[in-house]
């Protein structure tokens, strides 16, 4: 992990976000304390649809349950 100081993460920002985009993590310090850290983003892409036809829902799924029903009217 790289600690950087405000006035060099300025002057460097391109730099600092090049190390990021490889994996690193970059501290932003200043008078030598962390102040913000840079981060990967992580990027997730959606795509809905992608499980169309693999998820089945049974016809009765809404149905009560006899064991479920059975610890409720028990109590």
């Amino acid at each position: 992990m790289v600690v950087v100081n405000v006035h060099e993460a300025k002057t460097n920002l391109s730099r600092l976000l090049e190390r990021v985009e490889a994996g690193e993590r970059v501290i932003i310090a200043r008078a030598g304390k962390p102040v913000a850290e840079l981060v990967p983003h992580l990027r997730v892409d959606i795509v809905f649809g992608r499980a169309a036809g693999e998820i089945i829902v049974a016809d009765d799924f809404d149905e009560p349950s006899e064991v479920i029903v059975a610890m409720f009217e028990d109590s």
